[in-house]
């Protein structure tokens, strides 16, 4: 493998005049001072890496690359101002021009006419990203801290390349170790290793418990000198929320998840600083950690097969969960062996996303969430459970009361905006009503609107008509301060969707706070509420609930609001779905390991799966080490 890049130069015509080839991750990347085979090398590239199975890519030398200016004006002229041009960007060191606009499509043409048009006079490579319609200071933040850093980062993914490509060890056995998320909800983090390779499969904190919030790094198996990969399924903090902590104590390596869930990890994460910091004064790790994230991060689209070590290969399926979200698929050795790992799980097509992948080429082994994995953990069909939010919502509003939904800023909190979108469009809501969107809810909202190719067709169809957007719609309210949220609590009735949705901090708790002792309120769960949190203690139904105000001091809060917990709008399967989804993989796995749920909801959808289906299952506990081959 290592003389990889020699046969690849090898096929390239004598006049390539190639001034530099490497690695960049699993591409291989060709550097040329000729403008032709720049421009025209495709087929010849296709070939090549049909031929070797590798990734390869054509750019320019810098000595023949238009000045940054000049090209920056002949792109502003062959644009249409149609598109939306919003920005324009060179990576000097990467011979890569990003051109950032609200309708990419138009950048690149029909049949990619205007894209060649404009590579053929500038002589950059071009790299379309879309604008959010909602504006992100989090994704102009992520990309360009991508952008001012492409030195760095082609000095990462050259060193990457390099490991990756190595000469690889014989991979004869392969075993993983359970370091968190095994038999309970929170903190999930598993390492998978070979003679080969250490990579991590997600890296999470428990938000509602701090005596276990973090994963069991301390495992004797785990050396951060020695992890050479990390991969996350996606943005919740149960799954990605410990990543920071890595590069703060050393780690230097790649972290493999979805453009999206690397955007929503970074806003997540900055909100994790700031609720941390406020109540405990510090937090586990500071913004220059997220910045190492993101300057480490390598992104796949779904499909996308890429290897990750000298042994393992990686590609990242629709989880169905959220935004971005995925199943792993772990292809280790040459053929030895495959694991699956599902993360979070949603197999049933929902307003805003697609039912989750269950296509696999191999699966012996697959790793599967258990977050409703009792038997009676049923839900009610979708369209039952948005009837009965709205039931609510409506009789609340008609007696002069205010709704407060809190939400998780990601996922739950965009299906319920395009839910009420829809019904006050539709005349199920009153034509006065008042929604207001309060926390993280709209910043990770403009991030659904910059990757509306992860969305239902449906709604991804409404976000590229702007005049349709339902995230855009005149009926969302957004609250940022305290003066606003004074008048939407002493205002008339309304409906209020904040952050956090287990009410563990964030503006869900100050209205809660003034809004609980009005029996004309109700109050609505639609998400998980894990063990530990206050939201699971209100909806396990105390009506007199201890609360944290400021400077140590303590309240109790007496609960005259009306509560409801609304089935049916998870983010997870349940327990029939789960048990569809095994069934739906083909080959069927040999083994079946049950993680991410309580215990007794681990061991009994192990039991079940191991009578319908016939496989070894197991539900481990945190630190178990499973060998798999």
């Amino acid at each position: 493998m290592a003389s990889i890049i020699d046969k690849v130069v090898k096929g390239l015509p004598k006049d390539a005049m190639i001034t530099e080839t490497l690695y960049e991750g699993a591409y291989i990347v060709l550097y040329t001072k000729n403008s032709e085979f720049f421009l025209n090398a495709g087929n010849l590239v296709k070939d090549l890496a049909r031929k070797y199975k590798k990734r390869i890519e054509v750019r320019p030398d810098s000595s023949i690359s238009m000045k940054p200016e000049l090209a920056a004006a002949i792109i502003r002229e062959q644009v249409p101002d149609e598109a939306g041009l919003n920005d324009i960007s060179f990576e000097l060191f990467m011979g890569r021009v990003i051109i950032d606009a609200e309708k990419p499509g138009l950048v690149i043409g029909k049949s990619g006419k205007t894209l060649k048009e404009i590579k053929r006079r500038i002589l950059w490579a071009p790299v379309i990203e879309r604008t959010p319609a909602i504006n992100s200071e989090i994704i102009k933040t992520v990309r360009l801290t991508l952008r001012d850093e492409s030195r760095f980062r082609k000095r990462f993914l050259n060193k990457l390349g390099n490991r990756i490509y190595g000469e690889p060890k014989k991979t004869s056995w392969v075993r993983l170790s359970a370091l968190g998320g095994f038999r309970e909800v929170g903190r999930s983090c598993l390492l998978l290793q070979t003679p080969e390779s250490r990579v991590l499969l997600d890296c999470g904190v428990n938000v509602a418990s701090f005596q276990k919030g973090f994963p069991h790094l301390d495992a004797p198996e785990f050396d951060i000198n020695e992890l050479d990969a990390v991969v996350v399924t996606h943005a919740h903090l149960d799954h990605g929320g410990f990543v920071p902590y890595l590069y703060k104590f050393g780690y230097e390596g790649p972290v493999y998840t979805t453009a999206p869930t690397r955007d929503m990890m970074t806003l997540l994460h900055i909100d994790y600083i700031d609720v941390t910091s406020r109540e405990r004064g510090d937090s586990i790790y500071s913004s220059n950690d997220i910045k190492e994230f993101i300057k480490h991060s390598v992104t796949l689209n779904y499909g996308e097969v890429t290897d990750i070590t000298p042994d393992i290969r990686l590609t990242l399926h629709n989880a169905g969960h959220i935004l971005g979200s995925s199943i792993c698929h772990l292809h280790i050795g040459n053929g030895l062996y495959n694991v699956v790992y599902t993360g979070d799980l949603k197999f049933a097509k929902t307003r805003l996303l697609d039912s989750a992948q269950t296509c696999f080429p191999r699966a012996e082994t697959l790793i599967i969430e258990s977050t409703y994995g009792l038997k009676d953990d049923i839900q009610p069909p979708r369209q039952n459970a948005e009837k009965f939010l709205l039931s609510v919502v409506n009789k609340t509003l008609e007696r002069g009361g205010k709704v407060l939904v809190p939400v998780l800023g990601v996922g739950r909190s965009q299906e319920l905006m395009v839910l009420l979108e829809s019904a006050y469009r539709k005349g199920l809501l009153p034509k006065d009503a008042k929604i207001y969107v309060d926390g993280m809810v709209w910043d990770a909202t403009a991030i659904y609107t910059a990757y509306p190719e992860y969305l239902s067709e449906t709604v991804r169809n409404l976000v590229f008509r702007r005049d349709h957007n339902p995230f855009l719609s005149d009926i969302f309210n957004r609250v940022g301060s305290q003066a606003e949220r004074k008048e939407v609590v002493g205002g008339p009735p309304c409906i209020i969707t904040a952050t956090s949705g287990m009410l563990t901090g964030g503006p869900s708790v100050e209205y809660l706070r003034t809004l609980a002792d009005n029996e004309k309120n109700s109050m609505i769960f639609i998400n998980y509420q894990a063990e530990g949190s206050l939201g699971n203690r209100i909806q396990r139904g105390w009506r007199e609930v201890p609360m944290d105000i400021v400077q140590g001091k303590r309240q109790v809060l007496k609960m005259k609001m009306e509560v409801h917990t609304v089935d049916g709008f998870s983010a997870h399967s349940d327990r029939n779905q789960l048990v569809n989804f095994v069934y739906g993989i083909k080959p069927r796995p040999q083994r079946i390991l049950v993680n991410h749920g309580e215990s007794s909801k681990c061991q009994d959808l192990a039991r079940a799966l191991h009578k319908q289906v016939r496989s070894e299952t197991m539900a481990p506990r945190n630190l178990d080490v499973i060998r798999l081959y």
